[in-house]
């Protein structure tokens, strides 16, 4: 199986879980899944009272320069062991 298709398998994974993770684990997975997906975080920086769209920019634009594949593994192994914990 390729990277395409772990990552793949992971995301599908990610919507198996029985238990939500938490909110820090979330926006781990949202931005690890965008940086993958989309490269590094673009658009300017949501302003005002949008606490949750302001703390998914922050978290994608963490993973700013890390590439499509480390992206991958990572959010392969991290959803492994949300799997792990949440199924």
């Amino acid at each position: 199986m390729d990277i395409q298709q772990q990552f793949d398998a992971a995301v599908a994974r990610s919507k198996e879980l029985t238990k939500r993770p938490s909110n820090e684990e979330l926006l781990r997975l949202y931005a690890l899944f965008k940086q993958a997906s989309e490269g590094d975080v673009t658009g300017e920086r949501p302003g005002g009272f949008d606490f949750k769209a302001i703390a998914k920019y922050d978290a994608w634009a963490e993973q700013k320069g890390k590439s499509k594949t480390d992206a991958m593994n990572e959010y392969i192994g991290f959803m492994d062991n949300l799997y792990e914990q949440y199924k």
